[in-house]
């Protein structure tokens, strides 16, 4: 039993360190801004992401889950048709939400 658990371990922080989110080729244009820089801009709604925070008990670095969920709020705009988004909550429990706009033409 102790010698899985020894194997267990370096197996759960290699996988909560990997990234599984990629951004789509359209995500990858998407900007992040600021409620001040969208102004000018049309607002197309809300997205709503969420990614695992933590693998079997084991907390992922925060930084990587931001990462994370941003990345799917760029993908979540482009397939709304947007081009920019805005956080408008804090990270819990991996989650976050953005408004997305079209500012470009």
């Amino acid at each position: 039993m102790k010698r899985s658990v020894w194997i267990l371990i370096p197996v759960v922080m290699m996988v909560s360190g990997c990234t599984w989110v990629e951004a789509t080729d359209k995500g990858a244009e998407v900007s992040v801004a600021t409620f001040e820089q969208v102004q000018l801009c049309t607002k197309l709604g809300k997205a709503t992401v969420a990614v695992l925070d933590n693998i079997a008990f084991i907390p992922r670095s925060e930084v990587q889950v931001a990462g994370e969920l941003q990345t799917m709020g760029k993908n979540s705009a482009a397939e709304m048709g947007g081009d920019t988004i805005v956080a408008v909550s804090k990270v819990i429990d991996g989650e976050q939400a953005f408004n997305v706009y079209r500012c470009y033409k």
